[in-house]
This record gives structure tokens, C-alpha cells and sequence, in this order.
């Protein structure tokens, strides 16, 4: 039977009149080894905070590697976070509102609604409140309706539990947790699509995009081939995304970043999109890869996640000796991951990468002339090369202060060529993110074979990764859209 477990920042937070449930802290939760072993647990995370990269931002996001099942999720944090996004599963809404409103004749211009666990204090919006709250499923959520010629939500908030102790909604709050401890957790379903044209996000700005020019004309050539209408589009066509029936994003994303709304909005809409928002979360977040492939004991660097202000968890960051690689979690292009060399540096680095962010990495270095890529998509192997390191660097891209960046060679080679473990391996950790395209890094030594990140959107350039398969690695990754398609029209 899963166990439910609360967690809170401080257990101050927890009244004495709460449910009788099981309560722990956030750190506790993130540190403590019986959580990172237990199964079939329930977290219900009411941190304070859930902003990006937060404790409670954490305690979301490292709950799905351990098998536990999280409200909030840090999908749902990730669109709470972001109006364009609510606000477009808010249309959906727009006639509720309005017969809701109507029944319960609100005064002013303005109007909040607390939802606690799906339940609304007014029963004349409990339907309301019930059908926000399975778009933005948050323990406790604070609704901002404005009137404007009509009802429309305006935010849509995480309230903190520690604003209740005092509250007059309090006693409402042990009624709804009471409630909701007795249901089953319930997931949503996706969409249906229905046209065949996609959509490719680029950005002619970025610097380090993962495919040049001429690769993104080279897919537009796969796309005509295979009878698939590619368009480039850019941020400013977000409102326009509907109209196509698939998405590929082909610039670097983020989860907060307007990549991952596109994704989350594409996938609402039901069409086919490749980075997915799921393997954009699980991707980008290396606390979140580095609980993963030590759940499922996949090969990697020693590694250790220190918390903030927590003495014993920068000691066993030392103790992986030095030099040690340091990296916030969700660096790009080498980006936010620097290397100690002696106790000073780490001590001055640890110090600046906490200013942005309340975890960080600690990683065994490994030095090796080059890092295996193989390109994976929808489970299978796509494309293997070596990427050399920087001329007189220990990594691939070098980024200067001036802001000029330097990159290593790079070799490309047949999937069959590849050492079998460096394959075996890549493919055992992109099994566990999804059936998207993916690009694992791997390092080989004499010791064995070791992972060290796996990228949602890898880079597909012309003249490095299609150098042996040539125009037929564009055609393979069209086609993959063509078969999700054709399968969700037979669906």
C-alpha cells in the first residue's frame, strides 16, 4: 500500500491539528538514504518555495527518479511559473467561468479563489476549482480572476502553507488533505492531432544552435521527400504553433526558457514533438540524471549533490579529492561546469554556483582525449562520433572570458564500429528518459565506461554527425515524425 508522505521546509509549518500523516523536511527528504531507497511513496511537497531551483523546486524534480509519485510535479511547477502557458490552458475554461460567475455574482473588478486539493470553500465553484486544478494539479493553489467585459483568470499561484496558520481557511485546508488522502492520484490525457506539417524552432541568434543552416535545410529536404511541409519558425510564433502537427526544436532548451513552453504547449495541442517537455525536465536537470543512473546503476563519474548551507554535504564533495568538476544543474555547451583544482578553488566556485542554485554537483574527474556522442532516437542507435577535447583544455567547448568559445575535433564513426559497451550503455539510460532523440556522452578508459550527461536536443549538423550517413540521418529523424503520425491517425 504507497505510502503518503508531506514534506515541508520547516516542521513549524506542520500544525498540531493537521492530518496524522507522515511528515519529514525537504532536507531530510533530499539527503536522507531511506528515501532515496523506499518505493511507493505518495510526496505531497509543501515547501515554501517552489521557484526554480529551490529546495522545494528539488524535492519535486528528485522524486520521479526515485519511483515516488509527487504533487506538485515540476511539470506542473514549470507551468505555473509561466502565464503564457496557464493562460492557454485557461481558454479551455473561458464558458465555466462564465456560467461559474454567473451563479455567484462576484463584487469589484477582482476576485481570489483558494483551491486546496481540488476543492474550493464555495460550492458554487467547486466545479471550477476542480477543473483548474486538474490542469495545475498543486496541493494548494491561489486563483486571481479579473473582470474585463468578462471573468478571466489573471495568475495562477502555489499558495505556502505556512500562510494558513493563522488563516481562516485553515480548518477548510484538514478537511480537503483529509479528503484527498483517501483518492487515487489521476493523470490527463493527451490530445488527438490532425494535420501533417512541422513545425522546426530555430533561433538565427544563438551562437551554439544544434544544427547549422544547412543541416535545417537539409531536413526541410528529407521533410518534401517524405511528403512532410517543414517550416522554420521562431519565439515570435508561439500563438501560431497550432497550426502545425508536429514540433522539432532545434535550438537549446531549457526548463526555464521559452523551449520548454513551446514543447508543453505542442504537446497540449496533441502533436507530435521531439524534445517532448518530459525528456526536456529529465534532460536538462543533472541532480535529477545523477539520482537516475544511480537508481539504475548505470556507469557514471563518482558523484555527490550538495545542498546549500549543509557543511556535511560540501565535505563529501571534498572527498571525491581533486581536481573536481562542479557543475549547477542545468549548464549547456559546457556551460555552468567548472573544474577545482585545489580546497581554494573549490570553496570559491562552490560559492558562486550556490548564488544560482540551492543544489549542485561535485563529480570525479576523468580525464580521456575524447567523449563518445551517440545519437539515439526512439531507442535505437542513429550516429556515433568522438568529440575531441580543446586544444590545451579538459573539455570539449572551451568558453574564454571574452566570450569567444573554442571547440575540440571530432571523428565520426559507424554504430557498428563502436565499442559494444559504449552502445549497451547509452541506450540502457535513454531507455529510462523516453523514446525522443537523445545524444549520450560517454568517457572510456581502462576502468570501464562511464556516462556523463545525455542532451534532449542533440546537435545534428551537416559535416559532422551525417558525414556517413549523409541526407539518409535526416530522412531517418522525418521519418520518425511520419511514423508517430501515421499512428496517431490509425489511433
Amino acid at each position: 500500500m504507497a505510502l503518503h508522505l508531506v514534506v515541508v521546509e520547516s516542521l513549524k509549518d506542520w500544525q498540531p491539528d493537521y492530518p496524522n500523516v507522515r511528515v519529514v523536511t525537504a532536507r531530510d527528504y533530499l539527503a536522507g538514504p531511506d528515501y532515496l531507497k523506499a518505493k511507493d511513496l505518495r510526496i505531497i511537497n509543501l515547501c515554501r518555495s517552489y521557484r526554480y531551483l529551490s529546495t522545494g523546486y528539488y524535492c519535486s524534480l528528485l522524486a520521479e527518479p526515485r519511483s515516488h509519485r509527487v504533487l506538485p510535479s515540476v511539470r506542473t511547477l514549470t507551468n505555473l511559473s509561466s502565464k503564457s502557458i496557464y493562460s492557454l490552458n485557461a481558454e479551455d475554461l473561458d464558458g465555466l467561468i462564465q456560467r461559474s460567475f454567473k451563479k455567484r455574482p462576484a463584487t469589484g473588478t477582482e476576485f481570489d479563489l483558494p483551491i486546496f486539493f481540488g476543492r474550493s470553500v464555495d460550492p458554487e465553484l467547486q466545479d471550477l476549482a476542480r477543473q483548474i486544478f486538474d490542469l495545475f494539479p498543486c496541493p494548494l493553489l491561489k486563483v486571481e480572476f479579473r473582470f474585463q467585459g468578462k471573468w478571466h483568470i489573471d495568475t495562477v499561484k502555489a499558495a505556502p502553507l505556512n500562510g494558513l496558520a493563522s488563516g481562516v481557511h485553515r480548518p477548510f485546508f484538514i478537511e480537503a488533505l483529509n479528503g484527498y488522502l483517501a483518492k487515487p492520484w489521476r493523470a490527463l490525457r493527451p490530445r488527438n492531432p490532425a494535420r501533417w506539417d512541422l513545425a522546426v524552432l530555430r533561433n538565427p541568434a544563438e551562437k551554439m544552435p544544434p544544427s547549422n543552416a544547412l543541416a535545417l535545410q537539409k531536413f526541410a529536404k528529407a521533410g518534401k521527400k517524405q511528403g512532410v511541409d517543414v517550416e522554420l519558425i521562431e519565439k515570435r510564433d508561439y500563438e501560431r504553433l497550432a497550426e502545425y502537427d508536429a514540433l522539432f526544436i532545434r535550438e537549446t532548451t531549457g526548463i526555464d526558457h521559452y523551449t520548454y513552453r513551446f514543447a508543453r504547449k505542442a504537446q497540449l495541442e496533441g502533436l507530435a514533438v521531439i524534445d517532448d517537455p518530459d525528456s526536456i525536465l529529465k534532460c536538462t536537470n543533472k541532480v535529477y540524471l545523477a539520482e537516475l543512473m544511480a537508481a539504475q546503476r548505470i556507469p557514471a563519474p563518482k558523484t555527490r549533490v550538495m545542498q546549500k548551507g549543509v557543511q556535511e554535504s560540501l565535505d563529501s564533495g571534498i572527498e571525491l579529492g581533486f581536481p573536481v568538476v562542479l557543475k549547477i544543474p542545468d549548464g549547456s555547451f559546457s556551460r555552468g561546469v567548472v573544474k577545482a583544482d585545489n580546497l581554494r578553488q573549490f570553496r570559491e566556485l562552490t560559492e558562486r554556483l550556490f548564488k544560482e542554485s540551492d543544489l549542485i554537483l561535485a563529480q570525479e574527474f576523468l580525464y580521456t582525449e575524447f567523449d563518445w556522442r551517440i545519437g539515439i532516437l526512439n531507442g535505437q542507435p542513429l550516429f556515433a562520433c568522438q568529440y575531441f577535447m580543446s586544444r590545451k583544455h579538459w573539455q570539449v567547448v572551451k568558453h574564454q572570458a571574452s566570450g569567444k568559445t573554442i571547440e575540440g575535433g571530432f571523428k565520426t564513426l559507424p554504430v557498428e564500429a563502436v565499442p559494444k559497451a559504449v552502445v549497451d550503455t547509452a541506450l540502457s539510460l535513454a531507455k529510462q528518459i523516453g523514446d525522443g532523440l537523445y545524444g549520450v556522452d560517454l568517457k572510456q578508459n581502462e576502468q570501464g565506461v562511464y556516462v556523463i550527461e545525455i542532451n534532449d536536443n542533440p546537435n545534428i549538423d551537416a559535416g559532422i554527425e551525417d558525414q556517413l550517413l549523409g541526407d539518409k540521418l535526416y530522412e531517418m529523424i522525418i521519418g520518425e515524425f511520419v511514423r508517430r503520425l501515421e499512428a496517431r491517425r490509425r489511433g
